[in-house]
């Protein structure tokens, strides 16, 4: 159609000759619009359509519906479709960053997160960065789990939330978060103080804050610099042998990653894992991921704070039982003395 049209274009000699012209390209008048009309394209949206799409919560948390969560069902949901990407204990895989770890009880009462100004870090954390809980909210409610964005109900998302302000140890393991106390939730955030309002795209009619005197030309080190500590460096491999063929590349070059591994010294062992690979332990339990048995992390929480704690534990680890974690039953390790089971059972309650 295109082709047949340009040849009718350029035949308008000979088409206005045979009197064609006027058929094929003119308008009729009555099918042009008044001057100055209107468009009439669409439809007012109604007001459960608006609805629909005005799901966002803000910082004020205006937006947020009603609902509850406890950290007990937040776990049960993050067990079962969040921990695949983000770990047990949001550390996160070797895909996606850390969701929990460098902040303090120290942060929660200043509101700005001391590590974010150091590099002992290796990496930034979602609790180290965000500081608004309604980031997290709506989040979580828009695009999470993965695989299935807005699957989550209401009082899902206030459980998961929950459960993961748990594991950065902002609230205890019986809370419940609800749309009614989120706002004293927000005061204990690490880094609620660390957002700065003070550029153009917080403040209406400000001048954008793109007038940066960043070093990109003539920089004193001779080239831009990463502030990745050399510890960290590498960590997922030799970055610029994983970028694209064309354009700029970032990461560093490759044998870096070998070169600071040779340099390294080697990591050291925990001399306790030596005792439970000894006594085949870790045949059954992992540190932080659950095998035949618990994990040895959450055998510590349970045990964590309760009188006496060490010592029914160990007398636990050396008498064997089962029902405690489930129909399989622990054997017996009658093999460890009453000390070394102490010792044990002190290094799982820490491991918490």
């Amino acid at each position: 159609m295109f082709n047949w049209v340009n040849a009718v274009m350029r035949s308008t000699t000979s088409l206005a000759a045979c009197g064609l012209a006027a058929s094929l390209l003119a308008v009729p008048a009555a099918a042009e619009p008044a001057k100055n009309a209107r468009a009439q394209l669409g439809r007012t949206a109604t007001a459960a359509e608006v609805k629909a799409w005005d799901i966002d919560v803000r910082p004020d948390f205006k937006g947020l519906p009603k609902g509850s969560g406890t950290v007990a069902a937040g776990r049960k949901i993050w067990d079962a479709q969040c921990a695949s990407c983000h770990g047990d204990f949001g550390e996160s895989n070797e895909v996606f960053t850390p969701l929990v770890g460098g902040t303090t009880k120290a942060d929660m009462q200043s509101g700005h997160v001391a590590a974010l100004r150091g590099h002992d870090q290796p990496y930034r954390t979602t609790l180290m960065k965000v500081s608004t809980i309604s980031t997290l909210w709506d989040y979580i409610h828009r695009a999470m789990p993965w695989t299935a964005p807005k699957s989550l109900s209401a009082d899902d998302v206030y459980a998961v939330t929950a459960y993961l302000l748990n594991l950065g140890d902002i609230v205890p393991a019986d809370f419940t978060l609800s749309d009614a106390n989120i706002a004293q939730v927000q005061a204990q955030m690490p880094n609620r103080n660390g957002m700065t309002t003070k550029h153009g795209m917080w403040r209406v009619g400000d001048k954008p804050d793109v007038r940066a005197t960043a070093c990109m030309r003539d920089c004193p080190s001779g080239k831009i610099t990463s502030e990745l500590p050399d510890h960290a460096d590498g960590s997922h491999g030799v970055l610029a042998e994983q970028m694209r063929t064309f354009g700029p590349v970032r990461g560093g070059v490759p044998g870096e990653l070998q070169r600071l591994a040779a340099a390294a010294p080697a990591p050291k062992q925990d001399p306790m894992l030596t005792v439970l690979n000894n006594n085949n332990c870790m045949a059954c339990h992992g540190v932080d991921k659950p095998g035949v048995g618990p994990a040895f992390r959450e055998v510590g929480k349970r045990y964590h704070g309760q009188a006496d704690a060490a010592a029914k534990l160990a007398e636990k680890i050396r008498s064997g039982g089962q029902g405690t974690w489930g129909s399989i039953p622990m054997p017996p390790q009658a093999q460890l003395s009453a000390a070394e089971a102490t010792n044990i059972a002190k290094w799982i309650i820490q491991a918490k």
